[in-house]
């Protein structure tokens, strides 16, 4: 066991403690990073408000990259010294999902309190989202990670982990857009200003970001939309007016159930809403069966943008290198690992795209 600091959560809502914890060494398939950067999710938050469940205590975070400083036997591809981006993506790669080429959606369960690296003496803590990145370093299964460039700056590649790959393949993969089609981004945050890029780099005739807040919609024509409206009154209803009809694609990107009970009033005929953002458990939505089957419509989810990391990481690291994506520019602020409260406070106001916890 060696020592490291980690941001533990004791309690549901109430500051996190960063604290001396014990990370055990890498086992069978798994490979240990000491981690440069880690930025700060809304699902990190959502779990820590405990909406989605889980042990105590427990650490978070789940959207990082760093250094590969030790691996587990059976460990193929990936050597201590590499750079990596570190996921949450977990895929045992022999269930029928996998096998289908859908690693984010593994159906094998993944024991994250029993078979936890990180301790508290005789104290498992829960690793969140088979993760636990809010910590000077991870153990986590090889699968969950991607070799990236050496001199690829770590805090724009942790945002490649999750924020990046969920929303452009929310746009690429997910909803399927076709060149010249139509597409509304709901939220201007981190995912949804990824989702418009994502439809910029498929080929989208007009790409309206929906927001709150003016500031975040202007920042979204930076990203690739072509047209904004605010999301007061029926917002729908100035969308139809920009495209002449509904859109062939509505990407929800907020974790708000409100919101997707009004996705489907932007659609046109034979038009899908892809669920993106993740709501508390609790919250519910609801919609017209007879008017979304009447018109050929759908509904669909998409977990970390239906990735598959070692595929298509690679192409998000190219698109960048080429100055075909923006990274750098979604990050908002970089803070340390004793300031995290104050960064998830600022990331809960709705105004940060990203911010990152740089961690060397």
């Amino acid at each position: 066991m060696g020592k490291i600091r980690a941001a533990v959560c004791r309690e549901f809502n109430t500051p996190l403690t960063v604290e001396e914890v014990e990370l055990r060494k890498p086992q069978t398939g798994e490979v240990e990073v000491d981690l440069h950067a880690v930025a700060i999710c809304h699902s990190d938050i959502s779990y820590w408000q405990g909406g989605f469940g889980g042990s105590l205590p427990a650490v978070y975070g789940h959207e990082a990259a760093g250094v590969v400083t030790a691996v587990g036997e059976n460990v193929v591809g990936i050597k201590e010294g590499d750079s990596v981006c570190v996921t949450l993506i977990h895929a045992c790669g022999h269930c029928t999902t996998c096998q289908s080429g859908k690693p984010t959606i593994c159906e094998t369960p993944v024991d994250n309190l029993g078979q936890s690296p990180i301790a508290m003496g005789d104290e498992p803590v829960f690793k969140a989202m088979a993760t636990g990145a809010f910590a000077e370093k991870v153990v986590v299964d090889q699968s969950q990670l991607c070799v990236i460039p050496e001199d690829m700056p770590k805090d724009s590649a942790a945002l490649i982990s999750c924020g990046v790959i969920t929303g452009v393949g929310a746009a690429v993969f997910a909803a399927d857009i076709e060149v010249g089609q139509d597409v509304v981004v709901i939220g201007a945050g981190g995912v949804g200003l990824n989702a418009i890029q994502g439809a910029r780099i498929a080929g989208a005739r007009r790409i309206v970001a929906v927001d709150m807040l003016e500031d975040k919609l202007e920042v979204a024509k930076e990203f690739g939309a072509t047209d904004t409206v605010l999301a007061e009154g029926k917002p729908w209803s100035e969308v139809k007016k920009i495209l002449g009809r509904g859109a062939d694609a509505v990407l929800v990107t907020v974790g708000v159930a409100q919101v997707y009970d009004q996705a489907p009033r932007y659609l046109g005929w034979g038009g899908k809403v892809v669920m993106v953002g993740m709501p508390h458990g609790d919250k519910v939505s609801t919609y017209s069966p007879l008017i979304m089957a009447n018109q050929g419509q759908g509904i669909v989810g998409s977990k970390m943008g239906d990735m598959v990391i070692k595929r298509d990481i690679p192409w998000i690291v190219d698109m960048y290198q080429q100055g075909r994506l923006k990274l750098d520019e979604l990050i908002s602020g970089r803070w340390t690992l004793d300031q995290i409260n104050d960064a998830i406070e600022d990331t809960k106001s709705g105004a940060a795209r990203r911010n990152v916890i740089m961690l060397k």
